[in-house]
Formats: structure tokens, sequence, C-alpha cells
């Protein structure tokens, strides 16, 4: 029930019907949805409607449902004279909220103006808010955009180039782009059918002085009220007098705030008068506005210098780290490195060590087998060889063998000393000088010569 009621409020502050059970009625025949009923209804009183405020001044009916029906509402002032900046605070459902407020010139907060009274529409209302389960869009941007090109192309076939400068784009954008000018946004309803409007146009909203302080200092946005989306602005503005003119701004949480409302025909003076009033009394807060978004942008910009010189910082400080990192790793990998070598080189001492120690032992128990091969040194006697052996360091060494005993011996009997440092060697005789090599092994003493003595000397072999 809450959905329907809320339903059936929006349904009624869109078209102005008064009559619930007709309301009703409209909802049930498109299945309660919303949008269709708003653009069936649009569509049906576009065609057969002929001038939403035929009545002019008089307060005829106008397309939302008359101006009666507006004025018992308490919405919109009557009479010729608009309220100035007096203004209601319409929500959806419309509340009205009446009083008198001092204007406050004062910065309070862009979008958020008083003066008399604030009057502020939900962006809900004329289509403009998407956050709402009920709220889409009467017309879609690309729509919005279409209709604002004809009616500026249709204004200035009718009246000329000057005229304000209406931007060709839908309310929502107009209102976007008075907000980030610091402007006030001129918003003219355009009813083709009055008969009021032709004289407005040529004498008043296209004089050149008008003109050019609208184009100065205001966004203008026109529309027809044939034209969807300027149909819903009327209704939304509850515009009961045709010429209608309004100037608003934007507010915040998705509303807009509505200055100054301006019905029935004025003369360019009465125009540039009310709009110079509008603009001085608005002053304050659209220079508050922007000093207080140059400040924003300021602190943005500081933030972003901030945020780049700590980013800047940090990537230093990472490099740093990384620089150390990569220190680190390569000092471990040089530790690691020189560990490695360092017991590479153990291994290989205690390889060489062991090795020798194998040789050594290997040679010592060769002396030990030759020193046994040879026996005992026989006692003099005819038939023993005396023999003498000198090493390459001057030590001699002396054993007696049996004259049968070959030269294999005496090279055994040198190995078994172990004098000598080296393998190769030769046993040489000095006179006459006779190498005993390998080819004379297997002689006997006494076959060689050197029967009964003989004196030998050692000869490494290179």
């Amino acid at each position: 029930m809450v959905d329907v009621a809320d339903k059936l409020s929006y349904f009624q502050a869109i078209t102005g019907l008064e009559d619930p059970d007709l309301c009703t009625e409209i909802l049930a025949a498109h299945g309660w949805d919303l949008e269709r009923a708003i653009s069936s209804f649009t569509a049906s009183n576009s065609e057969q409607t002929s001038s939403p405020d035929a009545g002019g001044t008089s307060g005829a009916p106008d397309a939302s449902g008359g101006a009666s029906n507006l004025d018992s509402q308490g919405l919109v002032a009557g009479g010729a004279a608009p309220p100035g900046l007096a203004w209601k605070l319409i929500t959806l459902p419309f509340s009205i909220i009446s009083g008198s407020l001092g204007l406050i010139s004062g910065a309070i907060g862009l979008g958020m103006w008083a003066a008399g009274g604030v009057l502020s529409y939900s962006l809900g209302v004329i289509g403009l808010n998407r956050g709402g389960e009920s709220s889409s869009p009467l017309v879609s941007l690309s729509a919005a955009a279409s209709e604002a090109t004809r009616f500026v192309d249709d204004f200035e076939r009718g009246y000329g180039s000057t005229r304000p400068n209406f931007v060709a784009e839908g309310f929502m954008d107009a209102l976007q782009r008075s907000r980030h000018a610091f402007k006030l946004l001129f918003v003219y309803l355009h009813s083709p059918d009055h008969p009021d409007t032709p004289s407005f146009c040529e004498r008043t909203l296209c004089s050149e002085a008008l003109t050019a302080f609208i184009n100065e200092n205001f966004v203008p946005w026109g529309g027809s009220i044939r034209a969807s989306e300027g149909f819903k602005m009327s209704n939304s503005l509850k515009a009961s007098r045709f010429p209608f003119c309004a100037v608003v701004m934007a507010a915040t949480n998705q509303r807009i705030a509505l200055l100054q409302q301006i019905e029935g025909p004025k003369s360019p003076e009465e125009m540039l008068t009310i709009l110079q009033r509008v603009a001085e009394e608005s002053a304050p807060v659209l220079v508050a506005a922007r000093l207080d978004a140059e400040e924003r942008r300021t602190n943005v910009r500081l933030r972003e210098e901030q945020d780049a010189a700590y980013r800047a910082a940090l990537e230093a400080d990472q490099a740093r780290e990384r620089q150390r990192k990569e220190e680190q790793e390569r000092l471990a990998r040089e530790a690691a490195e020189a560990e490695r070598k360092r017991k590479e080189e153990e291994e290989a001492r205690e390889r060489a060590a062991r090795e020798a120690a194998e040789r050594e032992a290997a040679l010592a128990r060769a002396r030990k087998e030759k020193a046994q091969s040879l026996g005992e040194e026989p006692e003099k006697g005819p038939d023993v060889t005396q023999v003498l052996v000198r090493f390459p360091n001057g030590e001699r060494k002396g054993r007696r063998f049996h004259n049968a005993a070959t030269i294999q011996s005496l090279y055994d009997y040198v190995d078994s000393l172990g004098c000598l440092e080296v393998e190769s060697y030769s046993l040489v005789s000095n006179f006459p000088r006779v190498v005993y090599g390998p080819e004379k092994l297997a002689l006997s003493l006494k076959e060689a010569g050197l029967h009964p003595q003989a004196s030998l000397f050692v000869e490494t072999n290179t």
C-alpha cells in the first residue's frame, strides 16, 4: 500500500490532476507502471491541448490541470506580480513549508539559497534522479538533447539570431553546466499558442540589452511546452501564466533551488530589473561557491602533489630497499662462493695429503719389500762384491752383494734406502762411464764388470 500511495502521489504531482480516483484509474489501466502512465498522459495532453495557458493572466487552466488547481494547492502565488524571492519547498510527495526568511547573502553551501522561503524541487520530480525505485528519467538524455536542439533551431528561425544562447542539451545537462560555470540557470518555457508569446519573444526576450545580460550572467535553457521535457518542466515548476521564465540553480542532495519565477508579459526593463536583482542577491553565494570550488581544487592539487611526493619517496625507499637486498644477496653469493672455494681447497689439501700419505705408505711398503728381497748382507769373500753408491746430495751408501746378484738388486737397494725424492734415475759408473739402464738390469754384477768392487753414483733423469 505504501508503494501504491507513493506512486499515486507522484502521478498527481507530475500531472497536476487533483482527482485521486481518476489518477488511480489511469495508473491501474497501465498496470501501476508510473513511467508508462505519465508518458501516456503526456502524449494525450500534448495532442489535445491547444494552449496550456490560454487564459493568460486571467488564470485559465494550463496543461497540468489549471491554474485554479495550482492556486488551491498553494504552490504558486496568484496575481500579476511574482513573489520575488519567496519560494516554497517541494519534495515528493509534495509538502509545503511556508514562512518568510531574510535573504542570506553569505555562502551557505553550493545549491542552498534563502530569501523569504526556499523552494527545492527533487530532481526525481522532473525525471532527473536515478536513485529511487520509481524515479526513472522522463526523457532520455538523447531525446532531451534532441528536443533542446529543435527548440533552439525553431526559436532562431522564428525570432532571429539576437536571442539568449539557449544550450542545446537537456535540462539536467544545462543545470550541471550552470553549476560548473558558477552561474544561475535561466529557464524559459515557450508556449507557442499563447497570444503574448510572439510580442514577448520579439520585444523582450530578444532585446539586445536583455539578451546580452542573460548571456553574460546566466546559462540560458529553453523548452517548448509542446515537447515532452518542456511540458514536464511546466508541471514541475507549476507554470500558471505565460510567458513563463524562472531562475534556478543546482542544490544539494539531487535537488534544484528556484530563486525567481517570472510569469506573464514583461517589458525588457522589467525583466532586466528582476534579473539584475536576482544576480546581485545571488552573487555572494556564487562567489563563495567559486572560492569553495577553487579551494577544493587547490586541496585536491595539494593532495595530488603530496600523494606524488609520497609515491616518489616510497619508490625511492623501495629502490633503496631493493638495492640493499641486492647488495645483501650479492654479499651472500660472494660469501657462499668463497665458502665453496674454501671447502674445495680444503678438500683438495686433504685429498693431496691423503694421496701423499698413501704414496708415502706405498713407497714405504715398496722399500720394505725391496729390502726384504735383498736378503741378508753377505760376509766378505771371493764371491762378494763391495758396492758404493753416491747420491746427488753427496751422501754415500755401501753394501756387499753376491757377484751373481743382478743390476736390478742394486736399484732395489737404492730404492730401499729412501734417500731419493725422484722416481726416475740411473746408476752410472765414472771410469769408464757406463750407464746401467733398463737394458742391463738382468746382468749379474760379475757380468757387468762390477766385481769385486764398484763405485756408482745416482744420476736423476729429467
